[in-house]
């Protein structure tokens, strides 16, 4: 029956669940143009092709990453599995083993999980040096990403941005800090990316508006510097200084959510997404440096 509400919404789940396959196809196709990318340096540099110790700390940091997100560890060791698998055939590399054969024990593994463990140290350890290797401008620059990005369901846009907020500001929404926002309109334009979104606080919660309404105020910025803003590798105040980020609309409005969120603490932000942002962030940038010593536009 075509009004029947549960075929209905198995329709749209469904639809959703084609959204996320298709933007892990996308970012599967990201990886083995980076692993194309190790191989040639690895090569260049005299290095070995295989790096059993790589391997080893590929699966184990899954592992911890999947237990804080409440995924099975066995549907880690698969995956991760089948991208090393890949990544050796791409090489010429053979088949990869399984991960019992990869994974030695890991001393994060089965206590209590914490930052001066292995992600601790990998964040730390992370560092993007000032002057980038040659070998980064052959990652895409972020404009190359927007036909594909567009290619992603906005509904799909939607639900992921509105789960990260979700995620980040639980305590402050939990706290009724952010109640200054209360059915005000932000917007969030991503200027290299073709990306636009504007949200709203209502009832409690962070939403994406499908409406097309218009945003009160617009934070505009190209995807490295909202990164780097979101990573806190930079601040407001020296992004809006130097012209990189711009602030369109309401001035107080977009000030008062500045200052919100400049107050949240960083450490109540999900450890898993503070990895991503601050790796994701570290990349854009070193890309961009690479870029510019070339000569090319971002």
């Amino acid at each position: 029956m075509r009004g029947d509400p549960a075929r209905l919404a198995l329709v749209s789940v469904r639809g959703l669940i084609d959204g996320i396959d298709d933007a892990l196809l996308a970012l599967f196709a990201g990886r083995r143009r980076l692993v194309s990318i190790v191989a040639r340096v690895k090569s260049a540099s005299g290095q070995p092709a295989r790096d059993p110790v790589r391997e080893q700390r590929i699966f184990g940091r899954a592992r911890l990453l999947a237990q804080r997100l409440g995924l099975p560890a066995g549907s880690s060791d698969r995956l991760i599995a089948l991208l090393i698998d890949d990544s050796r055939c791409q090489q010429g590399l053979g088949d990869s083993p399984g991960p019992a054969d990869c994974v030695r024990p890991d001393l994060d593994q089965g206590g209590a999980v914490n930052e001066g463990g292995m992600i601790g140290s990998t964040m730390a350890n992370f560092r993007i040096p000032s002057s980038s290797p040659s070998w980064f401008r052959l990652l895409p620059p972020p404009t190359r990403l927007a036909p594909l990005l567009r290619r992603v369901p906005s509904d799909l846009q939607a639900w992921l941005l509105e789960a990260a907020m979700r995620h980040v500001l639980a305590a402050p929404l939990s706290s009724g800090s952010l109640a200054a926002l209360q059915s005000r309109r932000l917007g969030i334009e991503v200027s290299d990316l073709g990306l636009h979104w504007v949200v709203e606080l209502c009832d409690g919660r962070m939403r994406v508006c499908r409406r097309n309404e218009s945003a009160e105020a617009t934070v505009r910025g190209n995807a490295t510097d909202l990164l780097l803003l979101a990573s806190r590798r930079e601040d407001a105040d020296t992004l809006f200084f130097q012209r990189r980020l711009a602030l369109i609309g309401d001035t107080e409005l977009g000030l008062t959510a500045r200052n919100l969120l400049d107050q949240l603490p960083w450490h109540e932000v999900p450890l898993g997404l503070r990895i991503a942002l601050h790796r994701f962030a570290g990349l854009a940038l070193a890309a961009r440096t690479a870029h510019r010593d070339q000569g090319t536009a971002e």
